[in-house]
């Protein structure tokens, strides 16, 4: 196993240079970016999609302040790989971490021009067309505003706005105001990803009954069980497939009896096998 590193710190403020505006909307920013690199918790006026041309990142987004309404608040943690990228909207905190050594492309989008309805973090599936455009608009931070870019500004929002979407996060209740026994079944999950026991058996230990938290995790996470539990399962998975661990290696340390039920899941939850989703292939 791969000793860990302590993670490097990157500042958050020097992004004034690419701050987007209603006259340049979309703004590319690229860098070669080191295993265990990590942004720290921020937020900035303007919207955010992290998207990695190669490596792993872990993307972790709480609402923005006014849109949780009277539901607890939640953060949501996402690994996403090559073939993915994260919407973060505008005024969310957030904070980044590379997994492995990426190749990070983050476009800073005007608040102006975010498509309507996106007041929340989502998972995009990045199709080839978009993956050209996010890689086009990559120019240095002083470069004059040309009417190609216009057009490619104008393109990635277009695509973006018709991608589809793709449940990969793994919410969390609120550590102030959520349910503490939901909060605490969590992370008995998180810490024994391999051990696929039931909501009841959970629950035995929780000192809440199941019908009770299968209430919670539907009012506080917006998923039942089953689907949280699979995203975590994911979220462990995801790392050690970047890292060329064997899929039948990686199977058996997310609790799967063989290679083919694990690659069944993982096809039903991606839309594509782990060899081609750590490829970047859509």
């Amino acid at each position: 196993m791969r000793p860990r590193r302590p993670r490097q710190a990157v500042p958050v403020g020097d992004t004034d240079p690419y701050a987007p505006s209603p006259e340049r909307p979309v703004r590319c920013r690229a860098r070669a970016m080191g295993h265990d690199t990590q942004f720290e918790p921020h937020h900035h006026p303007w919207g955010q999609l992290a998207y990695c041309a190669s490596g792993l990142l872990q993307v972790t987004v709480s609402a923005p302040p006014g849109e949780t309404g009277d539901a607890p608040a939640c953060e949501t943690t996402a690994i996403v790989p090559p073939s993915r990228a994260v919407w973060i909207p505008p005024g969310a905190r957030h904070a980044v971490t590379m997994l492995e050594a990426s190749q990070l492309h983050t476009l800073y989008i005007d608040a102006s021009a975010v498509p309507d309805g996106w007041s929340r973090s989502r998972v995009l599936v990045v199709s080839p067309l978009l993956r050209e455009l996010v890689l086009g608009m990559d120019q240095p931070q002083h470069a004059r505003h040309t009417a190609r870019q216009q057009a490619l500004a104008t393109l990635v929002l277009a695509e973006m706005a018709h991608a589809p979407t793709q449940p990969l996060g793994v919410p969390m209740p609120d550590p102030l105001h959520g349910d503490r026994r939901l909060r605490a079944l969590c992370e008995a999950v998180l810490n024994a990803p391999a051990q696929h026991a039931t909501l009841s058996a959970w629950a035995a230990h929780s000192g809440a009954s199941e019908r009770t938290l299968a209430r919670r995790f539907r009012e506080e996470l917006g998923m039942g069980f089953q689907r949280w539990r699979q995203q975590v399962v994911l979220a462990h998975a995801l790392p050690m497939l970047a890292r060329g661990m064997p899929v039948g290696q990686v199977a058996a340390a997310s609790g799967y009896a063989s290679d083919s039920a694990f690659t069944a899941m993982f096809k039903a939850a991606m839309g594509q096998s782990p060899t081609r989703s750590m490829r970047g292939e859509s």
